[in-house]
């Protein structure tokens, strides 16, 4: 690989170095092991932005899921421009940020908190304003990241809110596959080689998920965008055929997201419907359903599709660097983005 993208292919590679610290750490979260009942907690609200909105989407649907508490998420802008009263008393708060610094996430959260939330956050800065807002912060523990387009600490986050979710269920960790499937796939050198030159920035794309792996393709999508400055649909397989679908011709470039024992069922309807117009679908993860000349990125071997879905995390950054820089973008430093945006 040349020198484009250099950074972002080495955060991406550290990503099971950052597992293994998460889960070395994962006592840590006995403190909140009976938050839910203690604080009598009614309603789930998370704060997040950018990425962390997509791993945002992931927590959500672990709640929703595994405690069937209501999730939803927060608009930052009811506190910070129309100056909202809240009244937050048996509500969480998981705040998720990489930086901890957006003065939007700040002044929310701590509007919050003193309307009597219980305020939990995730970042990768200890003494980030937003980790010292928090009744409880847990560390993503990812290391610098450099690379403006962020991976490592989005699959830290990821994996930090099952942690969450662990915790207030009891399930049980397999640590040891974890490691072994992320180390596994960042060391697979051609990954995502016959992808990267079967797509073309010229066509349509088109990223779809559904269940956990929604957030993956929301986040798929995003970080095509950043790298390749092309327009890119994130969206749930069931949305996509409540009107987008439409668009679809027989040059659009369809990616779906099938981590390992996702139920086929859950994207039948939108995979016939798509071969009806279309003759090939890029499938990310070993889930889901290829034929004919559909390509494959293959993912994790996870013992179900919620950590399926946490590794495969790689395989999508791995496209977007590797796609960029077959573009001949330099994946490191997209031009009119910053690696923190502060926005109030």
């Amino acid at each position: 690989m040349s020198k484009l993208g250099a950074i972002m292919a080495s955060e991406i590679a550290e990503t099971p170095k950052v597992f293994k610290a998460i889960l070395d750490n994962k006592d840590a979260y006995k403190s909140v092991k009976n938050v839910l009942i203690e604080q009598e907690i009614k309603s789930v609200l998370i704060l997040a932005r950018g990425t962390s909105d997509n791993a945002a989407h992931y927590l959500k649907y672990l709640i929703e899921t595994q405690i069937g508490l209501p999730v939803g998420l927060t608009s930052p802008s009811s506190v910070t421009i129309y100056g909202s009263e809240l009244k937050y008393s048996n509500t969480l708060i998981v705040a998720i940020s990489q930086s901890g610094q957006s003065p939007d996430l700040v002044k929310f959260a701590t509007a919050a908190r003193q309307a009597n939330a219980y305020v939990i956050a995730m970042t990768n800065d200890d003494s980030s304003p937003l980790a010292t807002v928090a009744h409880n912060h847990f560390s993503l523990l990812a290391g610098p990241e450099l690379a403006v387009a962020a991976t490592k600490s989005y699959n830290a986050q990821l994996l930090v809110s099952y942690l969450l979710v662990a915790s207030w269920t009891g399930k049980q960790v397999n640590d040891e596959q974890i490691i072994s499937e992320a180390t596994r796939l960042v060391g697979t050198t051609d990954l995502v080689a016959k992808a990267v030159s079967a797509a073309t920035r010229n066509n349509e794309v088109v990223i779809l998920g559904r269940g956990f792996a929604y957030p993956n393709a929301r986040e798929a999508a995003l970080k095509i965008q950043e790298t390749s400055k092309i327009s890119v649909q994130g969206l749930s397989t069931a949305d996509y055929l409540h009107g987008p679908i439409s668009a679809l011709t027989g040059e659009t470039q369809v990616f779906i997201l099938a981590p390992s024992h996702m139920p086929d069922s859950s994207i039948t309807e939108a995979v016939v419907k798509i071969r009806a117009t279309n003759s090939r679908i890029f499938w990310i993860g070993n889930g889901g359903s290829p034929e004919g000349s559909d390509i494959v990125l293959a993912g994790s071997n996870c013992d179900d599709e919620i950590t399926s879905t946490i590794v495969d995390a790689i395989v999508l950054q791995r496209f977007a660097l590797e796609f960029a820089v077959a573009s001949g973008y330099d994946p490191d430093a997209p031009k009119g983005l910053s690696k923190v945006t502060l926005t109030n």
